[in-house]
């Protein structure tokens, strides 16, 4: 479920086959006739029926039903870049983690372990369309993603607060999956055995972390910095 009016352009806009529109009286002509057009169910609401069913407090005037993508790990086998989430518990917070990957231009998303549904409503809100754009895999144990990531020969780089290299002291412009953990214990022993290597991102000393969206930004941003450089691509 996608609710708003930028969600929903968003996955027009991205050919996304959109099961369905519910519409309130006060629901854009333009945007409803795109839908229309693009084969898209629509059913208009009366006043005040959308507010008994949408999520959110202040409810934006279409809600979409579109069906969940069935992409697996294995359609990531060719990505230069791609983010690993580990036990991200908050809607919110998966969701701007994948905004982040697919502005810096990453290859997918995988979240695994006992991760948020990425398709809570709240992180498709989240993500601000990028859901829409965005290879994604909701994955199993961390352990099998890692496996399975070391057998195609991609590094894995954890995000940890401390003790890891600088980002911009790292070659990123090779294939490699950022693995980044729990917003509030960060990656587990079992996780940290699977990786090659942890980069930290230089922060000012009174500093303890950064939201794992905002980490997964710059560090991503950074990768796409060295590979503008290098004339590659994520």
């Amino acid at each position: 479920m996608a609710e708003g009016v930028t969600l929903l352009s968003e996955a027009l806009q991205a050919g996304v086959a959109v099961e369905s529109v519910y519409a309130a009286p006060d629901a854009p002509a333009d945007l409803l006739d795109r839908a229309a057009s693009a084969g898209v169910r629509i059913f208009g609401l009366a006043p005040g029926v959308l507010e008994r069913v949408a999520e959110t407090t202040t409810p934006q005037p279409v809600l979409a039903v579109l069906p969940i993508p069935t992409t697996r790990l294995e359609d990531l086998r060719l990505a230069s870049l791609i983010v690993v989430g580990v036990e991200l518990r908050d809607p919110g917070n998966a969701g701007t983690l994948m905004r982040s990957a697919r502005a810096a231009g990453a290859g997918g998303v995988v979240l695994c372990g006992e991760s948020v549904d990425a398709y809570n409503p709240k992180t498709v809100r989240a993500s601000a369309g990028a859901i829409f754009g965005l290879p994604l895999v909701q994955a199993g144990p961390a352990s099998e993603v890692m496996d399975r990531l070391a057998d195609w020969g991609i590094t894995r780089l954890a995000a940890v607060a401390k003790g890891g290299r600088d980002p911009a002291e790292v070659d990123l412009t090779a294939p490699f999956a950022l693995v980044v953990g729990n917003e509030a214990h960060g990656l587990d022993r079992g996780a940290l055995a699977t990786v090659e290597g942890s980069v930290t991102i230089p922060m000012a000393a009174d500093t303890e972390s950064l939201n794992v969206g905002v980490a997964t930004a710059v560090i991503c941003f950074e990768a796409a910095r060295q590979r503008r450089g290098a004339g590659g691509s994520a």
